[in-house]
C-alpha cells in the first residue's frame, strides 16, 4: 500500500488533500465529517472583517428614527465585533480538541490593525497555522503595480512578526510577474501561497439591467491556468511549499497537480457538486496512480512534471495558439 503522508508548512499531513476555505469548514459539525472521510487537512472559513463592517452597518441602518449616536454606534461595532471574533476561535479550540488533522485558520482584514489583532488571537486561540486570504483590487490608476505588491509583502510582514504559526499566501494571478511575487513572499516568511483564490465575480442580468454575480463554484476547465503556474512557481521557488486550488474536481486533476509540483491540492466546488463521497474518489485515484506506476510515497512523484524538472519546459511557457491553428481551415 503506497504512504501518502506528507508535510505542509512543516505540518504533518496524513494525504495532501486539504478541505480549502468555505461554508464546508465553518462548522464542527461538518468538519468532523470530512475528517471522517479521510481529508489531511482542513482551512477554517475565513474570518473576514468586511463581512463584520457590514453587519455592524445593517444594525445601524435598522434604526429608522434616525437616533444613533456616535457612541452608540461605536458599542455596536465592538460589541458585533467581538462576537463575530469569539465564535471564530471558539471553533478553532473545539476543532482542536476534537480533530488529530491539522487546523488551519484563514483571515481577510481591510484595515492594517486587524490583521495583527486577528493573526495572534487565532494562534493563540491554538491554529496550527494561518491563511492570509488577500486581495486588493485596483481601480486607482494613480497607483503603481509595486505599490500593490508591497500591499501584500507588508501585510505578510506584519503578520509574520506577531505569530510563530506558518502561514500562507493565498493569491490571485493578477499579477505582472507572478513568479517574482512569489519570490517576495518567500524571502518574507510565508511557508506556502495558494493558487489561486476564487473571488466573487460581478455579472450582469440583462433581464433587470442590474448587477449580479456570476457561479461561485470553479470548473474542471479552471485547472489550466493554475496547473501551469503551479509548475512555474514550483521549479523557480522550490523552497516554497504550493497549495493547488482552483479546478481539482477529480482525482486525475489532483494528481495532475502533484506531478506538477503542488505539496498539497485544495478542494471546495467539488464537494459542493459531487458531495463529500468526492474525496473517496479522489484518493481512491491517488493510490491507484501510485500503485500503477510504482511510487512508494509522495515524495517519489511530486513535481516530476514541473518546470525545473522538464528538458523542454516551453509547454508551461506557450501562450499562444498559431502552431496549432495554422493548419485549420478557418
Amino acid at each position: 500500500m503506497p504512504n501518502l503522508s506528507t508535510t505542509y508548512m512543516g505540518l504533518s499531513l496524513k494525504n495532501p488533500l486539504v478541505v480549502s476555505s468555505s461554508g464546508l469548514t465553518n462548522s464542527i459539525d461538518k468538519i468532523l465529517q470530512l475528517e471522517e472521510k479521510g481529508v489531511g487537512a482542513i482551512v477554517l472559513k475565513s474570518l473576514f472583517e468586511e463581512q463584520i463592517t457590514n453587519e455592524v452597518i445593517d444594525v445601524i441602518n435598522q434604526d429608522v428614527q434616525q437616533i444613533s449616536h456616535p457612541e452608540a454606534e461605536d458599542c455596536i461595532w465592538d460589541y458585533i465585533r467581538e462576537t463575530n471574533l469569539q465564535t471564530y476561535l471558539d471553533l478553532i479550540r473545539i476543532a482542536k480538541s476534537s480533530l488529530k488533522i491539522p487546523v488551519i485558520a484563514s483571515v481577510n482584514c481591510v484595515t492594517g490593525d486587524e490583521w495583527i489583532t486577528f493573526a495572534r488571537d487565532l494562534e493563540k486561540a491554538g491554529a496550527d497555522a494561518l491563511e492570509i486570504n488577500a486581495f486588493i483590487i485596483p481601480t486607482d490608476r494613480k497607483i503603481s503595480s509595486a505599490d500593490i505588491e508591497f500591499r501584500y509583502l507588508d501585510i505578510l510582514t506584519e503578520v509574520r512578526r506577531v505569530v510563530k504559526i506558518p502561514v500562507a499566501m493565498k493569491i490571485s494571478n493578477n499579477f505582472t510577474n507572478l513568479v517574482g511575487m512569489v519570490d517576495k513572499l518567500s524571502s518574507n516568511g510565508a511557508a506556502a501561497v495558494v493558487m489561486f483564490n476564487r473571488f466573487f465575480e460581478p455579472d450582469i442580468d440583462l433581464e433587470t439591467l442590474k448587477m449580479t454575480n456570476s457561479t461561485i463554484y470553479s470548473s474542471s476547465d479552471d485547472l489550466r491556468h493554475s496547473l501551469r503556474w503551479t509548475g512555474i512557481v514550483s521549479g523557480k521557488v522550490p523552497i516554497l511549499n504550493i497549495a493547488a486550488s482552483t479546478g481539482i474536481h477529480d482525482g486525475e486533476a489532483f494528481v495532475k497537480q502533484i506531478l506538477a509540483g503542488a505539496t498539497v491540492g485544495q478542494i471546495c466546488s467539488t464537494l459542493y457538486l459531487n458531495g463529500f463521497g468526492q474525496i473517496d474518489e479522489i484518493l481512491d485515484y491517488l493510490k491507484s496512480f501510485m500503485i500503477k506506476w510504482n511510487f512508494k510515497q509522495i515524495s517519489d512523484f511530486r513535481g516530476r512534471l514541473s518546470y525545473s524538472k522538464l528538458s523542454n519546459p516551453t509547454m508551461y511557457e506557450r501562450a499562444q495558439f498559431m502552431k496549432y491553428f495554422s493548419g485549420q481551415n478557418s
